[in-house]
């Protein structure tokens, strides 16, 4: 007889509409994006394999949505990106505070914001790109790195887009196609509810902790942690507890299945077709398990993030478990640096948004 867990589990992981084609959609464009890096030697694979999975939606039309909103914030934010550097490159006085401002805009507005994603990602990438201005070697790297990472970001956006409408298109309800409400473009609430200011401060002061820590150690291999940080921020931070233990051990499955396959796999792979078929499998198993509810969403997500971080460390499969224990590393100290500045500054009750079958782990025993 099955424990309350275990047919929870069964439930959650059990097909549901339009949730195979979804998984094939993301499977299909990652191994797209994965042959094309590698042909193209196109830099920063993983994060390219991960934009797939942060922009496809249930539908088409909302994947359209937010790639076209993804990649207009990432011109934007490149653009100013390289303004900015005219003035903070050389001063880190100015610039610090600068990632830490701009970070909390890009958060607080994501939350309040009619197309929420836009302000994200403007405010991520602006961000991002300030706080490794001091790992360039010169200037010109500098540039050419931040002109690559548009490239980086925005030619998997594109390409989910092409791929959602062409291949295995899920179209939205017509009740959710069609509203004929107004809707405004800031939440009514904006200047009233402390909660989206609180979001944005502890999201900004986790990150900003981690940049703070892996700078002053000169541990620069760890800054996953300040890109942990903000893509695991996506969403409202209810039940803290149970998302928090989700994206461990979402992280923790995708590490391990990384370190495994440059183990045991990646010694004897000989050509692409062969990596292919291991991020093929991998990206299927994580797919499905974020195209369900999100109860189990986000560790889909961190499973994808952990194993394409270190398995794809360049232009092949990875070898290097220096860079596979850095970057886990980074992964789970933003984790629990989010985990740690979500439970102890004004936090939010987690019993009342967990599973039934889950809920008594986490409640306290009444007497």
């Amino acid at each position: 007889m099955e424990t309350g867990w275990m047919a929870w589990l069964r439930a959650e992981l059990g097909p549901t509409p339009g949730r195979l084609r979804n998984t094939l959609r993301i499977t299909i464009t990652t191994l797209l994006v994965v042959i094309l890096s590698m042909a193209l030697q196109v830099p920063e694979a993983a994060l390219s394999c991960f934009m797939v999975f942060f922009v496809t939606k249930q539908n088409w039309r909302t994947t359209t949505l937010v790639g076209a909103l993804a990649i207009v914030g990432v011109t934007i934010s490149i653009g100013l990106s390289l303004l900015l550097y005219r003035f903070t490159v050389d001063l880190p006085e100015w610039r610090i505070p600068g990632i830490a401002a701009l970070l909390f805009a890009g958060m607080f507005f994501s939350r309040v914001f009619a197309i929420g994603p836009l302000a994200f990602i403007l405010g991520f990438v602006l961000s991002a790109t300030q706080s490794v201005a001091e790992l360039a070697p010169s200037s010109e790297l500098l540039v050419q790195a931040l002109l690559w990472l548009w490239v980086v970001v925005s030619y998997p956006l594109a390409l989910t887009v092409v791929v959602g409408r062409f291949l295995l298109p899920v179209e939205a309800t017509a009740a959710a196609a069609h509203s004929s409400k107004k809707k405004s473009l800031f939440a009514s609430d904006t200047f009233t509810n402390p909660t989206y200011v609180r979001f944005a401060l502890k999201v900004t002061l986790a990150a900003m902790s981690c940049y703070i820590v892996y700078t002053a150690v000169d541990w620069a291999g760890i800054h996953t942690a300040f890109i942990t940080c903000c893509f695991i921020a996506l969403e409202d931070a209810k039940a803290t507890l149970y998302k928090g233990m989700l994206r461990i051990v979402g992280c923790l499955i995708g590490a391990l299945l990384g370190f495994l396959a440059i183990l045991y796999l990646v010694p004897h792979m000989e050509s692409i077709a062969s990596l292919s078929l291991l991020i093929g499998a991998v990206s299927f198993g994580a797919a499905w398990i974020a195209t369900g509810s999100e109860r189990i969403s986000y560790a889909g997500l961190q499973i994808a993030f952990a194993f394409f971080m270190c398995l794809l460390q360049g232009f092949g499969p990875g070898t290097d478990f220096d860079t596979i224990r850095d970057r886990i590393v980074g992964i789970l100290f933003g984790i629990s640096m989010m985990t740690l500045v979500f439970c102890l500054l004004w936090p939010e009750s987690p019993e009342d948004q967990l599973p039934p079958a889950l809920a008594g782990v986490f409640r306290k025993p009444v007497h």
